[in-house]
């Protein structure tokens, strides 16, 4: 029968392939699987497969066998395959995360950090923020309009500066 002509249709010998192959499909898929539902998954998969191919009626035994235990083989490689990008974040997601104690910890801070840079002279606070964020002494010379061999000194002048307003307003521990 011509492609053109199964497209969008059911094959008429689908019902009869399905009842007399299912249960092998099933007990080949479960070999490889170990599970009669993740089994009938595939099943249910082979025989979407087959509904849309060319195999004759007449060799279909044969096609179904082979097409359940690659799906199966498939579905344990992509489990394997899920599992280990899920360990990995999560490795990386316990590594990354904070408990909260941290989190809170770090937010102080940053707010204690943010209120000393607010009282530092404005042209300090901006070249220490700007060196800081990554810009090169030239550029930050250019949005500052300061000459860039004063870039450096007013950088370490903030960085002085800051750590004396962060020690001044420490809380005693």
């Amino acid at each position: 029968m011509p492609a053109a002509a199964t497209r969008g249709a059911v094959r008429p010998d689908l019902e009869e392939v399905f009842r007399r192959e299912y249960q092998r499909v099933v007990g080949v898929a479960a070999r490889v699987l170990a599970s009669r539902d993740q089994a009938e998954d595939v099943a249910q998969e082979v025989f979407l497969s087959f509904g849309r191919s060319a195999v004759p009626a007449a060799e279909a035994g044969g096609w179904l066998s082979v097409a359940a235990a690659h799906t199966a083989l498939n579905l344990i490689r992509s489990g394997r395959r899920r599992t280990s990008r899920e360990e990995t974040v999560a490795a990386t997601v316990e590594a990354v995360t904070p408990d909260v104690a941290d989190t809170v910890l770090i937010l102080e801070d940053r707010s204690r950090i943010r209120a000393a840079l607010a009282r530092l002279p404005r042209k300090q606070a901006t070249a220490l923020v700007l060196r800081h964020s990554g810009l090169s002494y030239a550029e930050v010379a250019t949005a500052l309009d300061m000459s860039p061999g004063s870039v450096g000194t007013t950088v370490r002048r903030a960085e002085s500066a800051l750590r004396e307003e962060l020690n001044r307003h420490a809380s005693p521990e």
